[in-house]
């Protein structure tokens, strides 16, 4: 039996069935001009499907009848997405021709069954070429990195030219996810992408900001079913990129907001943690494959303690902080070396020589910092050898961590740099030795 649409309250459409209600994340059709399917977000007493209109069609309206599709969000999957670039329900966006009618889907949330008793093996580090990434936070396949900075540090660039240097080095399938991200931003790493003969190994999903909120709340979900494809069914290593994680968790509070529930002490939606759950649980690995992920993380007013960039930041196995304050003084990438930590920089992942090296140059660094507020009242030349020595060597530290990108050369002209990790540790040790 059809239901029939007993209101309509912007992207909230609630419907009543007699009997055999929809489930939850389950499709509905209107029967109207357009055929508009709407996406059952909970059920609600009486047999009332609270629907979410997708696709922002406000040709719905009071009293049209609604039917079942039983079935979910069906985006495709497989070879034919490779080079693409898809929205959150698998339409091509990239004006090349269309998908076959015939091409395999997936249920995007539907999730996979995880294994129980997998665990990764021996650590596998990919070297980056990016010297500060390299040293404070190694790229350690399987795992999850953050990037976390405010508005205009560097977190989109420092990402592409992730994208640049190890999608090229590695045999793997990269994912990029623009989550409520500029459309520039997309088109400006698809041009990167096609100059370095990369869309070959590259999936891009993208909802830009202009986007209902639903969009943007599903198009990491679409990009991680997707991902989860090729490494179950295809066997390969992924890596995900994702720009930005908080833009996920602001598309879910705007949901929240529009369902009239009720928000957290923080402002946030209440189920902010089981949000950032969902996604950071399918970007895992098996004994099929692994999902390496690198993930930005805004930090709204440059606030590192908001609510939800706390959130994102405990699923990240490591984080880059991008400091205003460090970019100020022309330093790029512009990485807080102070705020930046790994759990993965342990003497079993890096080796000894590598972690020797990271507590001494954190020393260094810490050191440095004390002595900064002296020199500020009493000068540089007050200070003892043993000191001055100290603050010298942090100074040329900082320097070394600072990088060309290969992704701006187009832009400054400046030809980019790549450094392997035993030159990486080398130059370190020519300063501290």
């Amino acid at each position: 039996m059809p239901g029939v649409i007993t209101s309509v309250k912007e992207m909230i459409v609630k419907a009543t069935f007699d009997s055999d209600p929809p489930l939850a994340n389950e499709l509905v059709r209107v029967n109207n001009s357009s055929n508009t399917e709407l996406l059952v977000d909970h059920l609600e007493s009486g047999n009332v499907a609270c629907c979410l209109n997708i696709r922002s069609d406000f040709r719905v309206t009071k009293g049209q009848e609604v039917e079942r599709l039983k079935k979910g969000i069906e985006i495709p999957v497989g070879d034919q997405i490779i080079g693409r670039i898809l929205n959150s329900f698998g339409d091509v966006i990239d004006g090349q021709e269309q998908l076959p009618t015939d091409i395999k889907r997936k249920n995007i949330l539907k999730i996979p069954p995880k294994s129980d008793n997998f665990s990764l093996s021996k650590p596998e580090i990919m070297t980056t070429g990016i010297k500060v990434i390299d040293f404070f936070t190694p790229f350690v396949k399987g795992r999850k990195i953050g990037i976390v900075g405010g508005a205009g540090v560097g977190k989109t660039v420092l990402t592409m030219e992730l994208i640049n240097n190890v999608a090229k080095s590695d045999s793997g399938l990269a994912f990029f996810s623009g989550i409520g991200e500029r459309i520039r931003e997309g088109h400006e790493l698809w041009v990167t992408l096609k100059e370095n003969d990369l869309l070959k190994n590259t999936c891009m999903f993208f909802a830009q900001m202009n986007e209902n909120p639903i969009q943007r709340s599903l198009i990491g979900i679409s990009a991680a079913a997707s991902a989860e494809v090729f490494r179950d069914e295809y066997k390969k290593d992924v890596l995900f990129f994702a720009d930005n994680m908080y833009r996920y968790v602001q598309a879910k509070n705007e949901l929240s907001t529009i369902i009239d529930q009720i928000p957290s002490e923080g402002g946030y939606e209440p189920t902010i943690f089981s949000d950032v759950k969902i996604l950071q649980d399918r970007l895992s690995s098996n004994e099929n494959g692994s999902i390496t992920s690198v993930q930005t993380i805004y930090v709204p007013a440059d606030d590192t303690s908001d609510p939800a960039v706390q959130f994102i930041q405990h699923e990240m196995d490591s984080v880059i902080v991008l400091s205003r304050r460090v970019a100020e003084q022309g330093i790029r990438p512009a990485v807080d070396l102070m705020l930046t930590s790994s759990s993965l920089l342990t003497p079993e992942i890096v080796g000894e020589r590598h972690y020797l090296l990271s507590v001494r140059v954190q020393e260094l660094l810490e050191k440095y910092e004390s002595l900064k507020g002296i020199i500020a009242i009493i000068g540089e030349n007050e200070l003892s050898p043993a000191d001055r020595s100290d603050y010298a060597k942090a100074k040329k530290l900082i320097t070394n961590f600072t990088q060309n990108m290969s992704v701006m050369t187009k832009h400054n002209g400046i030809p980019g740099e790549y450094f392997t990790r035993e030159e990486t540790l080398k130059s370190i040790e020519e300063i501290i030795v």
